[in-house]
């Protein structure tokens, strides 16, 4: 039975990982992106790092990114279609758990 669990978390991890490597794949399109603003490129880059920090579990990570990704959206600095795709990385990290 706890082998069945350990497969389960196993799964579980590996699912959230992919998440994360998607947030940060579009996360990082949008920063690399001459179009966007340099006060939103570090910002972004922030996000980045706080997702790769594997020291805190993936739902933490998950959590203070959506955190830092609502607080950018309110910024007049983020252009419109810009904030569409923000708001997509919301969504791939609020699926994590």
């Amino acid at each position: 039975m706890s082998s069945k669990r350990q497969q389960e978390k196993q799964e579980k991890e590996r699912e959230n990982k992919e998440k994360i490597l998607k947030a940060v794949s579009i996360l990082m399109s949008v920063a690399d992106n001459t179009m966007t603003p340099k006060q939103v490129r570090q910002s972004i880059k922030d996000i980045i790092n706080n997702l790769k920090d594997e020291r805190l579990d993936a739902g933490v990570r998950a959590a203070n990114a959506i955190s830092m990704l609502d607080e950018l959206t309110q910024s007049p600095n983020v252009p419109s279609h810009m904030r569409v795709t923000l708001w997509q990385v919301v969504s791939v990290l609020e699926s994590i758990r």
